[in-house]
């Protein structure tokens, strides 16, 4: 699950889709600029492949409205990538809303959810936050906020990341995958220090490395930093899920896609 409030990274929300112009021609380059996991057919399957691990299931649109306590110790999971009541990035999601859309049905646990980040209460929450949650996931204006804060914490950082690294659609996503259950904070299990430990062993195409060397070099080290974690000790995330695109040497993420994850079979036509 997230661990939001350690991440630092922020960058813009989705990018905007070019226009084409009138002529085929000069519609190219524009069709040609959204490549990478950026590009909304590739997101998409990103989100399906989270969702599977997060949710056990495909239809990540579905999630806007989840929110239960799973016991790791960071209170309340909720929404579409998992966001959590003790780690700061729910505490972010419901204060951005809130500037949206004053008066909401949450604006009112925002004293409750200052005080219960950093661990597990519900102090202030219960008895009524996860009904009146499922209640704001009706509104349109709360899942866009979700849509925002996921990309603004999550997914824009990693895909930036993986650019400048010079790896491809699924390197994005093996990136963005580790980003969401880890967060780029200063602690040893975080994206940016699963990145340090790989560059120990590899480099990136950036850096005159090859991608699937330095893909599984990373892979390596997402995998120490999961066990780190009684929460996360199932690695079958990477291991029958990323690690099957990439021994296929499915560097684009391309359809069809075939992985399990804690057990389940999933496919993406």
């Amino acid at each position: 699950m997230t661990i939001g409030a350690l991440l630092g990274a922020a960058l813009l929300a989705a990018p905007v889709a070019a226009h084409a112009t009138a002529t085929p021609a000069a519609a190219s380059p524009a069709a040609a600029a959204a490549t990478g996991l950026d590009d909304p057919a590739k997101k998409d399957i990103a989100m399906q492949i989270v969702s599977s691990a997060e949710n056990s299931s495909l239809d990540w649109k579905a999630q806007y409205k989840y929110i239960e306590d799973i016991r790791d110790g960071r209170g309340y999971t909720a929404g579409i990538i998992g966001f959590c009541s003790g780690t700061g990035d729910m505490l972010d999601l419901v204060e951005y809303y809130t500037q949206v859309k004053p008066g909401n049905v949450l604006a009112k646990y925002l004293p409750a959810l200052r005080k219960v980040n950093g661990g597990d209460s519900h102090a202030g929450l219960d008895p009524n936050f996860t009904k009146d949650w499922a209640k704001a996931a009706t509104d349109a204006e709360f899942k866009k906020a979700q849509d925002h804060e996921r990309d603004r914490v999550y997914f824009n950082p990693a895909v930036g990341q993986g650019k400048s690294d010079g790896v491809g659609t699924l390197g994005q996503f093996i990136y963005y995958d580790a980003i969401v259950m880890h967060g780029d904070g200063s602690d040893s299990t975080s994206f940016r220090n699963i990145r340090k430990r790989a560059l120990t062993k590899a480099k990136p195409p950036a850096q005159g490395g090859n991608e699937t060397t330095w893909l599984n070099a990373f892979l390596d080290a997402r995998v120490w930093a999961m066990k780190q974690e009684e929460a996360h000790s199932d690695t079958s995330r990477v291991d029958t899920a990323q690690r099957v695109f990439l021994k296929k040497g499915n560097l684009n993420l391309n359809t069809p896609l075939d992985w399990k994850v804690y057990g389940d079979s999933f496919h993406i036509g």
